[in-house]
């Protein structure tokens, strides 16, 4: 039987655990290629024969996303499967249309061929847009089971932007594994929260590797999802927060529609600073579509150790990349303390942006007058880097969790602004997890 010529569409996440888990050792498929968007300097790069398995012994190669059309065409390409998140349900058909109208058959994977089982309870963590109140929602629940006595590891979703045959598995106790591993600001702003707790962290390219490590030193896993992408364990608990600062992309965007549905548990965050009817909105869309859901309000506080030096000051203010870019927000933690703690003038670096970061302000165009802590690479860091320098201000505000002066040079003084999940009311977390998990 002719082998089915696939190619599966990614930005080196899940993609790649889509191969290993339904492709990478199945006759049935042929996979010629993957593609590659969202991410920088990803693409023309090959999946390595280490990883891609008997079948691929000279690795599989990596196109940008605007080949795919000419290589459904022209490599008899039967099928292609959409394996990236984060993006508006219109855009997914139109790759759908773009690859239906080559005459190839158009694939969405779900749970049951891409989710590993793991011999320990999971809990996953996960969101229906990126910038919901994902990453302080895992700490809140990280430090609740350490809380009730339970060893904890985090497993974060992939982001391996480098040589991945040293990214099968990678394991992070402190703060030197980072730097062993050259990790990114993005990966940095996700792991050193946890490591700060005490936590062990897992990411890297192989998730069943990753989780057979990682059962060996928890009682608890905690799926620490990435974008709003599906879990890749097969959760116990399943935890969706959503952004009444976006009410409706709950059921506008993929995969996070179905992050809602699924849900276990859907946290409202950002209930301080969001309109009522937001509120409202995102209530009435789980009346709908998930109505055995337990619904959990918070809000995510800012804190500001020295909030007396950002009055009357002009500020340049940094966040986290992601939130703006793939998440599509104008504004951030950093934004709000601006406002919120008097600063004079929040200066737009648009004007003063170069390289990497001028071409991501292009890309990105909802961006607001703030600075997108990107930093995918040695270059992206120095355009960053030479962006803050450029910028004529006061003081800068940091509004990503990590210290940005570990990784470049920042001319101006600098206040950092940190946010922690706060449950209002009841039910919480807490009783949540207790009720799961608890002796």
């Amino acid at each position: 039987m002719d082998r089915i010529r696939t190619i599966i569409m990614g930005a080196a996440g899940r993609d790649f655990h889509n191969f290993n888990t339904h492709f990478r050792n199945n006759p049935q498929y042929e996979v010629v290629a993957f593609t590659a968007t969202q991410i920088p300097n990803i693409e023309d790069r090959r999946y390595p024969p280490e990883l891609a398995g008997d079948l691929y012994p000279q690795g599989i190669p990596i196109h940008p996303e605007s080949d795919l059309q000419e290589l459904v065409a022209n490599r008899a390409v039967a099928q292609v499967v959409f394996s990236y998140s984060d993006v508006p349900h219109v855009y997914v058909m139109h790759k759908a249309s773009l690859v239906l109208a080559e005459g190839a058959d158009f694939r969405l994977m779900g749970g049951d061929a891409t989710m590993l089982k793991s011999s320990k309870p999971v809990v996953a963590v996960c969101a229906v847009r990126t910038g919901c109140g994902k990453s302080q929602t895992t700490r809140h629940v990280c430090d609740t089971l350490q809380s009730m006595g339970l060893r904890v590891v985090a497993v974060r979703h992939p982001m391996p932007y480098g040589d991945l045959t040293k990214q099968v598995a990678q394991r992070f106790a402190d703060y030197a594994d980072l730097d062993a591993h050259d990790c990114t600001i993005e990966e940095r702003e996700e792991y050193e929260p946890h490591l700060d707790r005490g936590i062990i962290v897992y990411a890297g390219v192989d998730y069943e590797a990753i989780l057979r490590q990682a059962e060996g030193e928890a009682d608890v896993i905690v799926w620490d999802g990435g974008n709003n992408d599906l879990p890749f364990y097969r959760p116990d608990l399943w935890i969706t927060v959503t952004d009444p600062h976006r009410a409706g992309h709950e059921t506008t965007y993929y995969p996070g529609e179905s992050n809602f549905r699924a849900a276990d548990v859907i946290v409202i965050n950002k209930m301080d600073t969001s309109d009522y009817e937001d509120v409202r909105q995102i209530y009435r869309n789980v009346n709908e579509l998930n109505p055995a859901a337990i619904v959990v309000e918070a809000a995510s506080p800012l804190f500001v150790e020295h909030p007396e030096r950002i009055r009357g000051r002009r500020v340049l203010v940094i966040e986290d990349g992601p939130t703006l870019t793939h998440g599509e927000m104008a504004f951030g933690a950093g934004y709000v303390a601006a406002q919120r703690f008097g600063a004079a003038e929040i200066i737009d670096p648009r004007p003063y942006a170069v390289g990497a970061i001028a071409e991501a302000y292009a890309k990105y165009p909802t961006t607001g007058k703030v600075l997108p802590a990107m930093g995918y690479g040695e270059k992206q860091i120095k355009d960053l880097e030479e962006t803050i320098a450029n910028t004529p201000c006061d003081l800068v505000i940091v509004g990503t969790p990590i210290d940005l002066t570990r990784l470049l040079s920042i001319p101006h003084p600098m206040e950092r602004v940190g946010y922690e999940l706060q449950v209002i009311g009841r039910p919480t977390l807490a009783e949540v997890l207790q009720e799961r998990f608890g002796s």
